[in-house]
């Protein structure tokens, strides 16, 4: 079903069309999505070319959110039934055609519709949302976002358009659940930005643009730092320092991510041979990967390669795998993560704690060590609660026979709590920033009294 999958969603890509499928699906209803994408498309392209004639109007894109989970718990019979209400009210809402555009994905043209009036149609339809559907003398709540953006530029293209829509609903999600946005000025900025990362991204590489870091973790009852986490950032001019959490999105949107973490594996496997060369001692490097890696064909060979290449001893080399990515595909993943670990790659799951997945399912992955989210660390200052979940967290974990690196550690507050809850592994700038391989080679299998006046200068540099 290579034909629905979204294509060219590079927010900076506008050489090829979002809609070039070459394998028209069978199912019939596959084959009626296929037929209502196809429709919109052509409908956008019909009220883009005769925006120079004085047309005017609002392009609307309404997610279901939680249509997935509906189905679980319901059933295919029931979720059918729901869709088809959702879009009978639609269509009787907007007086128009409502296409389902990819997935749970529907787009309304509103033709001669201005922007208030656009809103004050979002903001009737997201009223509709906040109540119970009934289907079949049951009833459920369907959560939704709404991103809205009107055409009246003759310069603007289709492709643009479903961009600028993606980003309309991307922002609305931020606000929670039934929530709309009109695409403006602000995310057109944050579109350029966007568009002006991804084209750099392509080049970044091959003119070693790149800086490469590492983030040392401390271990308390070593009292020596014994890992360290690769972290990468570019500077872009006219941008400024770009760290991985903002670019690391738009690489996989771009279809850039299999080039940059590759990159990031042969800069983690270097480093390592040149640790165990240079005699220090340590338990593991680690790459936080993305969930887009895991599903790659061709990632387990990279893997062995990456091994043999540097001859990296088993547990020498982890990866991180984000809590969010189990929620998708979790029957590959896994596959993947048991072959990974077979291979002696230490498993570490990120963001531990943020509920993304349960302890039973957990239970069942080859899992290592355990990543806590930052945020329970930040609001050891300011909740005094939170020491009782993040001691809760550190137990559980003790009890499974597993690691946990508590990340983002900034005061001696949080340092003291966590110490006392047992969490033996601690990294944030308390202990140090990111540094560079050649001053993680001296860092690495060091004490804090050993690497003090070198951390503390590099703190300095931080904050120039």
């Amino acid at each position: 079903m290579a034909w629905f999958q979204r294509k060219n969603a590079d927010i900076g890509d506008t050489d090829h069309p979002a809609v070039v499928d070459a394998d028209v699906p069978t199912d019939p209803s596959i084959q009626r999505v296929y037929d209502d994408r196809m429709q919109c498309y052509h409908h956008l392209n019909q009220v883009l070319s005769s925006v120079q004639k004085q047309s005017k109007g609002v392009v609307l894109k309404l997610y279901i959110e939680n249509f997935k989970q509906l189905n679980d718990v319901f059933g295919y019979s029931y979720s059918e039934n729901l869709l088809t209400q959702i879009i009978s009210y639609l269509k009787e809402k907007t007086k128009t055609a409502v296409y389902q555009y990819i997935g749970m994905e529907f787009i309304v043209i509103l033709e001669g519709y201005t922007q208030g009036q656009a809103i004050s149609l979002a903001d009737e339809i997201l009223a509709q949302f906040d109540s119970v559907w009934r289907v079949d003398d049951t009833d459920c709540l369907c959560s939704v976002q709404i991103g809205m953006c009107s055409y009246n530029d003759a310069k603007l293209s289709v492709d643009d358009l479903l961009k600028y829509l993606d980003l309309a609903i991307s922002k609305a999600g931020e606000g929670g659940p039934n929530q709309a946005m009109m695409y403006n000025s602000s995310l057109h900025d944050q579109f350029l930005r966007r568009q002006t990362i991804a084209r750099y991204l392509k080049t970044a590489i091959d003119n070693h643009e790149i800086e490469v870091r590492y983030r040392p973790t401390y271990h308390i009852e070593k009292q020596r730092f014994t890992r360290a986490e690769f972290y990468m950032r570019i500077f872009i001019k006219g941008i400024g320092l770009i760290g991985k959490s903002e670019f690391i999105p738009i690489a996989e949107d771009s279809g850039q991510i299999r080039s940059l973490e590759y990159f990031a594996l042969e800069q983690v496997g270097s480093c390592i041979a040149e640790l165990i060369t240079a005699g220090k001692e340590f338990d593991s490097i680690s790459l936080p990967i993305s969930s887009v890696l895991l599903l790659q064909e061709d990632f387990l060979d990279k893997i062995r390669e990456l091994i043999d290449k540097y001859q990296i001893p088993q547990g020498k080399l982890a990866l991180e795998i984000n809590e969010s990515a189990l929620t998708m595909a979790y029957l590959n993943i896994n596959i993947v993560m048991q072959d990974l670990s077979d291979l002696g790659i230490e498993i570490i799951l990120n963001d531990f704690g943020t509920g993304y997945t349960s302890i039973t399912s957990m239970l069942a992955l080859p899992v290592n060590t355990l990543k806590l989210e930052r945020l329970f660390i930040w609001q050891l200052e300011t909740n005094e609660n939170s020491a009782y979940i993040i001691d809760g967290l550190i137990q559980i974990a003790k009890h499974l026979h597993l690691n946990i690196i508590a990340e983002g550690c900034e005061t001696e507050h949080q340092v003291v709590s966590l110490t006392n809850s047992g969490c033996n592994y601690q990294q944030g700038f308390y202990y140090s920033p990111t540094v560079a391989k050649e001053t993680l080679m001296d860092v690495i299998d060091a004490s804090l009294a050993e690497t003090r006046q070198t951390l503390a200068a590099e703190k300095e540099k931080m904050k120039k």
